[in-house]
């Protein structure tokens, strides 16, 4: 039996397998970026046939998922998957760190070079933006799911969540739009003659960094604060903290080696 739309969360009840919104904007988010990279690697000056970029994003999808179910395993709930960690394999049951996510791809990716010769951070640059777009993706989920919901608020966008009190900031919202607005800054910065490759994944980093950092003031916390000194922060926070370093070092970088480059040239 095929039932459709059979609660808020599913989609899709196939002969008693649900199929999950969540599921199928992750999906979407893929298809999204199987169509826009090889349109958007002309930018960046890369010429890979379909077939290797399909070979990238099998990884990239491989590094999302492992990556951001491990994350969320270590980062958020290590002592109960310990305790049971057969629940490890139960992606269906929830439970993914988009930080653990960002580390998963960047290793599969880095695995995926190794067959596709490709500057790395020219493919950075193309990547970050059908990435952005997914992140966006994956919060309308957490809409749909009613999940990573805010504080209490009085502002006229409040909304309200079954079962808890009061009008609550719709910080899964708040995270789609900055993460489509980094998508929108990071294509202006990877169309502009001039861009230093690199640097257009170096700006999307720090971007991603200082926003999540700001909406997490915003959101309820399921788990208790990370204290650091007279801070209290939450994981979250604590965990955009090298995210923020790593895209200024990749912005350094990219200028410094473009520099590099131009010595050598002039020597040579």
């Amino acid at each position: 039996m095929i039932t459709l739309f059979p609660s808020r969360t599913v989609a899709i009840a196939l002969f008693g397998f649900s199929i999950r919104w969540y599921g199928m904007l992750y999906l979407a988010g893929f298809l999204l970026a199987w169509w826009l990279l090889p349109r958007l690697q002309r930018y960046r000056g890369l010429t890979l046939i379909r077939e290797e970029w399909e070979r990238l994003l099998g990884f990239a999808v491989l590094g999302v998922i492992v990556g951001g179910r491990l994350g969320f395993v270590l980062f958020y709930e290590p002592m109960y998957f310990f305790a049971h960690p057969v629940k490890i394999f139960a992606v269906w049951e929830g439970g993914m760190a988009s930080h653990g996510g960002f580390l998963g791809v960047t290793i599969a990716l880095l695995l995926a070079l190794r067959q596709c010769k490709v500057d790395l951070l020219r493919l950075a640059d193309t990547v970050v933006i059908p990435a952005a777009l997914g992140l966006a993706l994956g919060r309308i989920g957490n809409l749909i799911n009613q999940e990573l919901y805010g504080t209490v608020t009085r502002l006229p966008w409040g909304i309200s969540i079954p079962g808890i009190w009061g009008l609550r900031h719709p910080t899964s919202i708040y995270d789609a739009l900055y993460n489509l607005f980094i998508a929108g800054v990071c294509f202006w910065h990877l169309t502009r003659p001039r861009a230093v490759p690199g640097r257009t994944c170096g700006l999307f980093l720090v971007l991603y960094a200082v926003f999540r950092f700001l909406v997490e003031f915003l959101r309820v916390q399921d788990y208790a604060p990370l204290v650091l000194g007279s801070v209290a922060l939450s994981r979250g926070q604590v965990l955009t903290v090298p995210i923020f370093i790593a895209g200024v070092f990749l912005w350094w970088l990219a200028g410094r080696t473009r520099s590099l480059f131009r010595l050598t040239s002039q020597i040579s």
